[in-house]
This record gives C-alpha cells, sequence and structure tokens, in this order.
C-alpha cells in the first residue's frame, strides 16, 4: 500500500515504493530490504529506547510486536514501537496485514549500484551479516503477530547471560496494558482422510 497516511514522526523518513524505510531496515547505496534488519540499527534501538519504524525516542506508551513463539521464550526480538507508528507498519507491512503469506528467504538480494551483491570484497561498503532472527525466518510460512502495549516504565532489554555484550530483545515477563491481535496466518485444512484419523487419534487419548 503505497498511498497510506503517514504519522507525522514518518514524514522525514526515506521511501522505497511509497513504503516508509523502517529505522532498523538493513540500507545500502540507496537501497533496502523490507524484513531485514541492520543489527548495529537494532541493538540502537534497544539500548537507546527508540522507534524501530521512526528512530525516534519512544513515549510513554509503548508498543510490541509480539509472535506466540516471543510469549514461550518471553522476550520479543525486535525493538519497541509508537502507537502511531505500529498503525502505520500494520497496514504497510505485508506480513502484518497479511498480504504476505511466508517470510523473505534471504537479505542477500541488496545489491550495489554496480551490480555485486551487498558483502563483495571489493565493495566499500561495510559488511553486514544477516541477523539471526532473519535467518531463522528465511522462508517458513508467516506466524501469529499481536500488539502488546506496555508502559515505558516496564520496557526492559534482556542480554544472553553467558554473553552479555548480545543483546536478546525486550523482556514479556511484564504487566501488559493492552493486547490486540495484528495478523492471523491461515490455517491448513485437513480433508476427510486426514480429520477422521485426527478424531481417532483423539478418541485414543480419551480427548
Amino acid at each position: 500500500m503505497t498511498g497510506l497516511p503517514l504519522p507525522v514522526r514518518l514524514l522525514g523518513r526515506p521511501r522505497v515504493g511509497g513504503l516508509v524505510v523502517p529505522f532498523i531496515s538493513y540500507e545500502h547505496a540507496g537501497a533496502a530490504l523490507f524484513g531485514s534488519v541492520d543489527p548495529r540499527r537494532h541493538a540502537a534501538a534497544l539500548l537507546r529506547r527508540l522507534c524501530q519504524i521512526c528512530g525516534q525516542r519512544l513515549d510513554e506508551r509503548v508498543c510490541l510486536i509480539v509472535r506466540p513463539m516471543d510469549v514461550r521464550a518471553g522476550i520479543a526480538p525486535e525493538p519497541g514501537l509508537h502507537p502511531e507508528c505500529l498503525a502505520y507498519t500494520a497496514k504497510a507491512c505485508p506480513m502484518l496485514s497479511g498480504t504476505a503469506t511466508h517470510y523473505r528467504t534471504s537479505a542477500a538480494s541488496i545489491r550495489h549500484p554496480a551490480g555485486r551483491p551487498c558483502g563483495d570484497p571489493d565493495c566499500p561498503c561495510p559488511r553486514i551479516a544477516p541477523d539471526e532472527q532473519h535467518e531463522i525466518r528465511s522462508g517458513r510460512p508467516a506466524d501469529d503477530f499481536d500488539s502488546w502495549m506496555i508502559r515505558a516504565e516496564n520496557y526492559r532489554i534482556k542480554k544472553d547471560p553467558q554473553r552479555p555484550e548480545r543483546l536478546l530483545g525486550v523482556d514479556l515477563d511484564i504487566p501488559v496494558l493492552r493486547i490486540r491481535p495484528l495478523r492471523r496466518a491461515p490455517r491448513p485444512r485437513l480433508d476427510s482422510e486426514q480429520a477422521e484419523l485426527l478424531r481417532t487419534a483423539l478418541r485414543s487419548l480419551g480427548l
């Protein structure tokens, strides 16, 4: 969607194809890969309490984008957002709006203007390895997503106890003001034979 109204905070952000490039996205030579993460900006956003979309300081109310796996781990890997930045992102991002059915397969598709892939030894740009979360998600079906609204006083960053310099994300063992669904991924339908097998298995378990 390219005709979405922009919050005032996002008016100064660069755009590609009419869409705002998030602050934490990987950018190089005027190109940006939506869905990828620049690990330097990601760390800066977490440590300095910056919005992952506009790059400005977070306010009293902070929104988090949370998946079921994040709840189980107790950590949201992405930095927080302003409520208005989340509202824009929920409509503009294909993953959150439901347009995309799978995650992108690689962060290596950004190319230097001369045609060389970013990371080429002859390219003068800083080489940045794809972030760990991107590699884990690569090519997988889309997840469910919820938005959590919390108070800034409860916005806490968790670090790897074995490697304190490694930031894991935002602690989810916190009071939550509000939870709203952002996207529900489609579930595969069972054919009649699969459904009967499932019913038989459940009956054998006494369910």
